[in-house]
């Protein structure tokens, strides 16, 4: 359960969960592609799970994301800075309200945080007294300000997002809804959707052709390649396969399929290399530390 941004040619991710989900992590890691070398960083203030990461210049952000082990996890608000020159933390303004399994990209150096979970009650401790929601908020680093920005069409989160020519993709995710039963469950979506910070305007686009949560995404020549995830409903399994999306004609193609179907998985594009990282082999468990490498042609 982690995300992963990139600073100079290495990637960088935060905490995530250890085999079983119960234990968090306050890990910080870098990898440097160059020389295939993992380096283990000054650890997040906090342990963490669903922590967003993103990278703005010389300082690297830790948001939100949930604090202890399944099914006790509270979402947090806290937003951690890593500086890389003096390579200490410190804290920034806060989320507005506390969120876990959001994503978080870079448009124009501000931070587009979007989806995810929020607290149904401000004590709110347990996986299941959080809700889904569609809410976009934009951070702006200069001045350390929240402000909001018009909700994405779907209200979703374990979704993935990346950025193409300015725009952002949400795609895929799941929502956790009641059923016929009257039992809750993770529900996974297919839903496409760009937002045009120009425009401050979302559009609907042809959905991921497998609906799938816990997934993961990267951006390379102006296409959209997500990979993984998992399905609770109508039966638990962890995905293996890739797709590619290409904006200009508003497609999907099937990709060769991971060789470790993975959930809760970060990547990192470093030229036509898609990183990708960690995850579980298990529905909600089974973590991993494997990094496999797609190449884009």
């Amino acid at each position: 359960e982690i995300y992963a941004d990139i600073r100079d040619g290495k990637i960088y991710t935060l905490g995530g969960l250890f085999e079983g989900a119960q234990n968090v992590s306050d890990n910080f890691l870098e990898y440097d592609a160059t020389r295939d070398v993992w380096t283990v960083l000054n650890p997040l203030p906090e342990a963490r799970h669903h922590v967003a990461v993103s990278v703005v210049e010389d300082y690297l952000y830790g948001i939100g994301g949930f604090a202890g082990g399944f099914p006790n996890w509270e979402a947090q608000s806290a937003v951690f800075v890593y500086d890389f020159n003096t390579e200490e933390w410190a804290e920034s303004t806060p989320l507005p309200e506390p969120r876990g399994e959001h994503t978080a990209v870079v448009i124009d150096g501000n931070i587009y945080v979007v989806g995810g979970r929020f607290k149904e009650t401000p004590d709110a401790a347990n996986f299941n007294d959080h809700f889904d929601t569609a809410s976009l908020i934009v951070f702006d680093p200069t001045t350390e300000e929240w402000s909001p920005a018009p909700d994405m069409p779907t209200a979703r989160n374990s979704h993935a997002a990346a950025v193409i020519e300015g725009k952002m993709y949400v795609v895929g995710g799941r929502q956790f809804v009641e059923q016929e039963n009257g039992e809750y469950a993770n529900v996974n979506v297919a839903s496409l959707e760009a937002y045009d910070p120009e425009a401050e305007s979302w559009e609907t686009l042809a959905p991921l052709p497998q609906a799938a949560g816990g997934i993961t995404a990267a951006a390379v020549e102006g296409k959209l390649y997500v990979f993984g995830g998992e399905q609770w409903v109508p039966e638990p399994m962890v995905i293996a396969e890739s797709w590619v999306y290409d904006p200009a004609l508003d497609q999907w193609t099937a990709l060769p399929d991971m060789p470790t179907p993975r959930h809760g998985i970060a990547a990192g594009a470093i030229g036509n290399q898609i990183y990708v990282l960690g995850g579980a082999t298990e529905t909600g468990a089974g973590a991993v530390n494997t990094n496999e490498i797609f190449f884009v042609r």
